[in-house]
């Protein structure tokens, strides 16, 4: 199987409310679709880095993209094997390989007609949780965790800011109140934390209230010593593709989870690499989204089925972020839980008055 023809396609929608992503205030979400079309059948992948968090810009990505996409005329792309070469003989930034490969990966499953197949990989899960974000003052967190574990929901993120670690502190001492050990609670500090308040923020916490706080110092080389000082698990997020190398250094007794983004991390493939790496710690593979759209999340919904028996709850409630969404439907976890294969199938209904071509190839 070879593309016949290949498209980029760019688009832009604006979040439902500005989102801060390190720093950067952003309106809108903008990103590519790599459109390819062979034997009467059509597939995507979403490119989309995110400002503040990659860094490619969108016109770098653009670029790449571009000058790789003749490449997919020298290759049978229905190959495992051929895919994983070609990528990995290209020096691509991660986002763009990352939708190159969900674009290979659904044609072929689109070609056959069945769901995507990965080497190695668990039978999917019927369905997958999902956590949900909490976001604001503690009565708006508290309010927003009171309807979500209504709706359904058992694991819930929290976004740990320098500088608001008292209104932290005062979210998860009300969220501990109201739900004990019922729902789970995870923590996100973007790397933000020097050591010594990191501590201090630790060591006000109710004993057993969190399941993890991800990437909670400046310096995650510090992380062990962080678990000693306030028995706190972390997870590594950023530092998986800042670092790589750091998570054999530090080994799996201070961590509870890797959280994989795929379009940091930089493929399909390399992330579920990772995620059987984790299983292997013990640890949970959490895979999350950087606000793409449902185009990718339904990809990582899969993903994440097939890489446990028991998957963990996924960080993919970034739609609800989105006014709006590139697929016929937004991706969604009622009760709180997911079901991959519909939301798979789901994201290869993309709007066409959605996105814009704006390079074309026959190939």
């Amino acid at each position: 199987m070879k593309p016949l023809h290949a498209d980029i396609c760019r688009y832009e929608i604006p979040f439902t409310a500005p989102v801060t992503v390190r720093g950067v205030l952003l309106a809108t979400r903008e990103g590519l679709l790599l459109r390819l079309k062979c034997e009467g059948a059509t597939a995507f992948g979403e490119v989309a880095p995110l400002p503040g968090l990659h860094t490619e810009s969108l016109d770098e990505a653009t670029s790449a993209l571009a000058a790789f996409i003749p490449e997919l005329s020298r290759f049978d792309l229905s190959s495992f094997d051929e895919r994983r070469r070609l990528l990995d003989e290209a020096t691509l930034p991660p986002s763009v390989a990352t939708g190159i490969e969900m674009a290979l990966v659904n044609l072929a499953a689109v070609t056959t007609g069945s769901l995507p197949s990965f080497p190695g990989a668990f039978p999917p899960a019927s369905k997958i949780p999902v956590n949900a974000l909490l976001a604001g003052k503690p009565e708006a967190v508290l309010e927003r965790a009171a309807k979500r574990y209504a709706e359904g929901f058992l694991a819930f993120k929290l976004k740990v800011r320098k500088g608001q670690l008292d209104e932290a502190i005062a979210s998860i001492r009300a969220f501990h109140e109201a739900f004990g050990d019922k729902a789970e609670l995870r923590l996100d500090a973007n790397q933000s934390l020097d050591f010594d308040e990191a501590v201090e923020f630790g060591k006000a916490l109710p004993p057993g209230c969190i399941t993890y706080i991800e990437e909670p110092l400046t310096d995650s080389e510090l992380i062990p010593k962080f678990h000693a000082a306030t028995g706190l698990p972390s997870a590594l997020d950023e530092s998986l593709w800042q670092r790589p190398a750091l998570l054999g250094e530090i080994g799996p007794a201070p961590l509870g989870a890797l959280v994989i983004k795929p379009n940091c991390i930089g493929g399909i493939q390399k992330s579920l690499d990772l995620a059987a790496k984790a299983r292997r710690m013990g640890l949970q593979a959490v895979f999350s989204s950087a606000f793409e759209s449902s185009v990718s999340l339904g990809m990582y919904a899969l993903m994440a089925a097939v890489s446990s028996p028991t998957p963990a709850a996924s960080g993919l409630d970034t739609a609800s972020f989105l006014a709006r969404d590139l697929t016929d439907k937004h991706f969604a976890a009622p009760n709180g839980f997911a079901n991959p294969a519909a939301a798979w199938r789901e994201s290869l209904r993309v709007k066409p008055e959605m996105i814009e071509t704006i390079a074309s190839w026959t190939l």
